[in-house]
C-alpha cells in the first residue's frame, strides 16, 4: 500500500471521517440506527453506491463537460441507488422494509457527491475506488457503533434482527444482554440519537487532539549550545 492510499484510508477513516468530522449524511445516520443490524444495512447499502459512483466518475471524467458534470454525477448516483434499492427489494425484503425511504435517500447524502466532484472526478480510477470504499466503510461503522450502543442502552440486546440481513439462520446470533424492559427509552428515541452521535463526535475530537506531538530528531549542534524543543502539534 502506497502513502496516497494509505493517506486516502486514514481520511475516510479517522482524519475526514464523514460521520465524525465532515458531519454529513446525518438523516440517515441519526434516523436508522435504532439497531446494530439497520446501520450495518444502510451502511452496506451507502459503502456500495460510494464506491460505483466513484469509480464510473472516474472512468468518464475526461467524457463529461465541465458545464454538465454535477447532474451527470447525480444521474450516476440515482442510478447506482435505485439498483441497490431494487437489490434489497427482492433478496432483503424485511430490511428494505425496515430502512424504508432512508434507502432512496442515500441519493441526498452530501457525501456522495462531494466525493465525485472533489475527488473521483480529479484522479485515477484506482485511488477514486480506495477513496470510496474508505469513505463508505468510515460511514458504515460510525452507523454500526451508533447503532450498538443505542440498541445496547435501550434494548438491551446486540444484533437484534440479524436474520434481515444475514437469512434465518443468523435469528440466534441476537444477544439480549438484560430485559428490554429496563432499558433506557430515550437512546432509542431521536434525541438519544443526537446524544449519542454528539458523544462519538466528541470522544473522537478528545482522541485526536491527544496524540502526541512528533518528537524532533536528534541535536548533532556541538556541546554546549541548547539543542531546538519538540515540534508543537
Amino acid at each position: 500500500m502506497n502513502a496516497t492510499t494509505r493517506t486516502l484510508w486514514r481520511d475516510g477513516l479517522w482524519t475526514n471521517n464523514p460521520g465524525l468530522v465532515q458531519l454529513l449524511g446525518l438523516c440517515p445516520l441519526l434516523a436508522v440506527t435504532g439497531t446494530a443490524i439497520n446501520g450495518l444495512g444502510l451502511g452496506l447499502a451507502t459503502l456500495a453506491v460510494l464506491a460505483a459512483s466513484n469509480v464510473l466518475v472516474s472512468l468518464l471524467r475526461h467524457q463529461v463537460a465541465a458545464e454538465l458534470r454535477i447532474p451527470v454525477f447525480v444521474l450516476i448516483i440515482a442510478t447506482l441507488v435505485t439498483v441497490v434499492d431494487r437489490i434489497l427489494a427482492a433478496f432483503f425484503y424485511d430490511l428494505w422494509t425496515t430502512l424504508g425511504i432512508f434507502i432512496p435517500l442515500i441519493v441526498t447524502n452530501c457525501t456522495l457527491l462531494a466525493r465525485a466532484e472533489a475527488f473521483a472526478s480529479r484522479r485515477p480510477v484506482i485511488d477514486a475506488l480506495h477513496d470510496g470504499l474508505a469513505q463508505g466503510l468510515g460511514f458504515l461503522l460510525v452507523l454500526v457503533v451508533l447503532g450498538s450502543l443505542r440498541e445496547l442502552i435501550g434494548q438491551g440486546s446486540l444484533l437484534a434482527g440479524a436474520d434481515q440481513l444475514f437469512g434465518p439462520a443468523a435469528a440466534g446470533l441476537t444477544l439480549q444482554l438484560f430485559p428490554e424492559q429496563h432499558g433506557l427509552l430515550l437512546a432509542i428515541l431521536p434525541p438519544g440519537a443526537f446524544i449519542g452521535l454528539g458523544l462519538l463526535v466528541a470522544l473522537r475530537q478528545h482522541l485526536h487532539t491527544r496524540r502526541p506531538a512528533p518528537r524532533s530528531a536528534p541535536s548533532t549542534e556541538p556541546a554546549g549550545t541548547s539543542a531546538p524543543g519538540p515540534e508543537t502539534a
